[in-house]
């Protein structure tokens, strides 16, 4: 009943359409009535006594309700496929727009299959309930009550014997129903993870192409290939194990009508016009009781689809704005306030503070695993410290506006994601409406503007999906001038120019100076050379800050920076520091 009133509430705007369709299906399901009644009428008044000038005219009759019906028929299959496409459509951007408003989190431990499994197939299953489902069960339901009145007015104890068969249909179809949800609901969770498996292997081809673990990959698909093979085959077996008994009831209608209407008849019970009604109506009424097993099969099958979209509507974000969240204006002044963090149970930030004061650069540097990420996630609130405070101009970034915020934060990420779009639309991403001269400058200070107008279509160049085609410097180029163009208050570089080489690392950061002359920066980076001439560097170890200063007195604490910078430049002594840098 849930599911019933969560889809009513994407269709009750078509609520008149709807209605003036049943009425449509009300009366296309009178007019199936017609044929048999009028054929009943032709065998006793024009062939037994001879009234052969009605002929014409039941005839017409006939001809006429069925093609009234064939039109009626269309006209309401037409309005439901209308109202299953509207609903359809309203269910697809309410499940997207849920996708946008969910945090990290949710995608750090959702697999991409089961999201695509809720937006396609059960989607798909939902709209199939509204544009067909709906009008067949109001269908066969109003055809089995204008049969049932119809052979009542003609003789009631041959009806009577007729509906025998009808607790026997109830009983299949309420075990059916309770036999075939769960192996529906089987289904769909294993279609998810076929569904993450092709995911996995179309994103991470590259690497099994460079691993040549193309086998593995097709016995893993294969393995959940055959489950979901194996979860269709349960749900088969389920209903057909129903199926026959709902039609051999169906058939058990034709042996009723030979016994009883036979016997009826040689008494004089009935007229030979009159069994012959009885026997199309049966015929009638075959199909809507063959369509009661399938329809119960569909209505299971909508059941177990709507469960998985509404578990997935109903999921809430972690991080949303409070009630009244604040909106100013932001000027770059950051502080960390005793921060603790972990994912789960494995913690990654112990009792960090950090001041970073409007326009003043800050690098993190430190081993693989040690937070350098989580600490300048928590600025954007993409995650919430499970302790302490993260304070963006003196305001606690939990009480700020979430889109205000991150309006004014310009992150240039580890891992480069570019759409499949031109260089021009991936660099404007954050900003659609930028002119192209804007666009080239940003694309000049992140060292990319050479190597683009290079390209055949320059700006306008195509480029594939997650940047096929183009290095991994060219891609992290991109997604800088992408952070550069926005013109934030708070500029967040993590590790953006790993994939290049020093020399060309040395010249972004040369002409990053002046860029981010005037905004709080963060840089983490593994290089000496991308945050020696911070104002402020913080060494991370183990979720702590172990060590911070300028460059010039962490190589005097001879720490862990002196050790890095050692590793690095070792084999250099004598040398300037800018000469390789």
């Amino acid at each position: 009943m849930e599911n019933v009133k969560w889809v009513w509430k994407y269709i009750k705007k078509y609520k008149l359409r709807m209605c003036i369709a049943l009425i449509f299906v009300l009366v296309a399901s009178a007019l199936s009535m017609v044929t048999p009644y009028v054929s009943g009428i032709i065998i006793d008044k024009v062939i037994k006594q001879s009234h052969h000038s009605m002929l014409l005219k039941l005839c017409m009759l006939m001809l006429g309700a069925t093609i009234l019906k064939s039109i009626i028929r269309f006209s309401y299959q037409i309005m439901f496929e209308t109202i299953s496409q509207g609903a359809y459509m309203k269910i697809r951007e309410s499940m997207y727009q849920k996708l946008q408003n969910m945090d990290f989190k949710f995608f750090d431990t959702t697999r991409t299959g089961d999201i695509m499994a809720r937006m396609t197939g059960d989607m798909e299953t939902v709209r199939h309930l509204i544009s067909w489902v709906i009008y067949m069960v109001f269908e066969n339901a109003t055809i089995f009550i204008f049969a049932v009145t119809l052979l009542f007015t003609i003789n009631w104890q041959f009806t009577l014997a007729m509906l025998l068969v009808v607790p026997f249909l109830a009983w299949a179809a309420i075990r059916l129903a309770g036999d075939v949800r769960p192996t529906f609901s089987a289904i769909r969770e294993q279609f998810s993870r076929l569904n993450s498996v092709v995911q996995e292997n179309i994103s991470g081809n590259r690497v099994i192409k460079a691993f040549a673990t193309e086998y593995i990959e097709i016995n893993k698909f294969d393995k959940e290939n055959e489950d979901y093979r194996k979860r269709n085959m349960d749900s088969a077996k389920v209903w057909s194990k129903y199926l026959p008994i709902i039609d051999a009831l169906a058939g058990t209608l034709s042996l009723i009508i030979l016994i009883v209407g036979g016997i009826l008849t040689i008494n004089n019970k009935i007229s030979i016009g009159e069994l012959v009604t009885f026997n199309s109506i049966v015929w009638a009424l075959g199909n809507p009781m063959r369509n009661f097993g399938w329809l119960i099969n569909d209505i299971q099958r909508f059941n177990a689809s709507a469960d998985k979209i509404r578990e997935y509507l109903n999921n809430e974000s972690a991080i949303s704005n409070i009630a009244k969240p604040a909106k100013k204006e932001i000027t770059g002044f950051i502080e960390f306030k005793n921060v603790s963090f972990g994912y789960d149970n494995d913690e990654v930030l112990k009792n960090v503070s950090l001041k970073a004061k409007p326009g003043e650069t800050v690098a993190i540097i430190g081993p693989t695993g040690s937070g350098k990420s989580t600490l300048v996630n928590l600025i954007c609130r993409f995650y919430d410290c499970s302790e302490g405070e993260v304070l963006v101009d003196n305001v606690n970034v939990k009480d700020m506006d979430l889109r205000t915020l991150r309006s004014k934060v310009s992150v240039a990420m580890q891992d480069v994601f570019l759409f499949s779009d031109t260089i021009e639309g991936n660099i404007a991403y954050g900003v659609p409406d930028a002119p192209y001269e804007s666009v080239k400058q940003a694309a000049g200070i992140a060292d990319a503007d050479d190597f683009i107008s290079s390209l055949p279509e320059g700006y306008d160049t195509i480029i594939g999906e997650r940047g096929v085609g183009l290095s991994g410097g060219q891609r992290q180029r991109i997604a800088l001038a992408r952070a550069i163009l926005k013109d934030p208050s708070i500029l967040i570089l993590d590790d953006t120019t790993s994939s290049v080489d020093m020399e060309t690392e040395f010249e972004i950061h040369r002409t990053l100076r002046s860029f981010y002359n005037n905004k709080t920066t963060f840089i983490i980076a593994h290089r000496i050379s991308s945050v020696k001439n911070a104002d402020k560097i913080i060494v991370l170890n183990g979720g702590q800050i172990i060590e911070q200063g300028t460059h010039k007195e962490l190589l005097n604490l001879k720490g862990y920076y002196y050790n890095v910078y050692q590793s690095q430049y070792g084999d250099f002594d004598g040398l300037d520091e800018k000469e390789v840098g």
